[in-house]
């Protein structure tokens, strides 16, 4: 994997590295440990399966090497609690929130105020490349976290994974194309991610949800990402079979993303 991928993990393992000589591993598990109970971001995603409807993960973030800084434009501020209690009253299933410093203008902080203002089970996005951002990810109170396929080999994602489960940690595995997902189907966790992004050059193709649909067993939870920008794209993915999404360029540049949220797939606000 090279290009913008490539210097996002490289970047990523000097954090571990820094963030490891401020605060040992054996803090952080006492940490993770003793957080508050992880919520159920599986259950949460089934559940509106369950009721007839779809499910979306809907993003928090700040910025991203290919759109620049969201918010730019609105004046409106980033105010990451405030997103959270939007999408949870329009109807989303989870939260993902950016952690990313460098490259998404991300941090912990966003995670941890977006799941203090609402109910929803919270992704920790972030790239992964070592068992110590796993712990974090539970320090911190996320519930899940996100492996991208072939950012390492196999068999570290299925050695963390049970490190994941262990921590009450659910796990979304993500995909750019089908020799990834092969390898995703050896992981437990019935969350399938497939990036319609490629992150070697950022470039947007839907298609790549509907390339490798069939290719998901019945069991697991297909969750296409990237790339539903608008009702039109939703409704097509959708009558494919599409069921669980998560979107986040799409609602981040709106007044209120969580409003955009629910026109995207015509959702009536929730009574909270």
């Amino acid at each position: 994997m090279a290009d913008i991928l490539s210097r996002i993990l490289e970047t990523k393992r000097r954090e571990v590295h820094e963030a490891r000589e401020q605060v040992p591993l054996d803090v952080l598990t006492e940490r993770a440990r003793s957080a508050a109970p992880a919520r159920d971001f599986v259950g949460a995603i089934r559940a509106r399966h369950a009721a007839g409807k779809v499910a979306v993960i809907a993003e928090i973030k700040q910025a991203s090497p290919s759109a620049g800084v969201f918010r730019k434009k609105l004046g409106g501020g980033f105010d990451p609690a405030s997103f959270a209690r939007s999408y949870e009253a329009h109807g989303a299933a989870c939260l993902s929130v950016l952690t990313d410093r460098d490259y998404f203008q991300g941090s912990p902080a966003h995670l941890v105020a977006a799941r203090a203002a609402c109910h929803l089970p919270v992704l920790r996005k972030d790239f992964v490349v070592d068992a110590y951002q796993i712990v974090e990810a539970r320090a911190m109170g996320a519930d899940a976290v996100l492996f991208i396929m072939g950012a390492v080999d196999i068999a570290l994602f299925q050695e963390w994974e049970q490190l994941a489960f262990s921590l009450g940690l659910a796990v979304l595995a993500e995909s750019h194309n089908e020799a990834e997902l092969q390898l995703a189907l050896r992981l437990q966790t019935p969350l399938m991610g497939v990036n319609n992004r490629d992150l070697t050059t950022f470039k947007t193709d839907i298609g790549t949800t509907l390339r490798l649909k069939g290719r998901v067993p019945d069991n697991r939870i297909l969750v296409t990402e990237s790339g539903i920008d608008n009702a039109d794209i939703a409704g097509r993915l959708t009558e494919q079979g599409l069921r669980t999404f998560l979107i986040g360029g799409a609602l981040m540049g709106l007044d209120d993303p969580g409003e955009g949220l629910g026109t995207l797939f015509q959702m009536a606000p929730l009574i909270l």
